[in-house]
């Protein structure tokens, strides 16, 4: 899977450099990040309104696309404030040696 996001992660780089007429991506970049957060806000709302559709129906299609349009416009956010996919993964990845409450209960005793 982390294959996916470093490919990913690449072709979100180069194409911060492409013209915002040939690419989203890039049209996005251009329009700043608070349009790119809008983007995920509207995202963030599709996906929850598809987990509330899939719970009464039991199809989960429009949540796994839904999903998909969350998790791309985050990389792209990411990608504008110089964030590569990897971190998120590594992330995740250190906290396999913890429980969920352990590791909320780090978070707070950090700040």
């Amino acid at each position: 899977m982390s294959d996916v996001l470093t490919q990913l992660g690449d072709i979100l780089e180069q194409r911060k450099e492409a013209t915002a007429e040939k690419s989203y991506v890039a049209s996005l970049h251009a329009k700043g990040l608070n349009k790119i957060l809008e983007k995920i806000g509207e995202e963030a709302t599709e996906t929850i309104i598809a987990a509330k559709d899939a719970e009464s129906t039991g199809d989960t299609q429009d949540l796994v696309y839904e999903t998909a349009d969350l998790w791309f416009h985050t990389l792209v956010a990411l990608s504008h404030l110089g964030v590569r996919p990897e971190a998120v993964v590594n992330e995740l990845a250190s906290r396999f040696a913890m429980s969920g409450l352990e590791e909320k209960a780090s978070r707070t005793e950090q700040k």
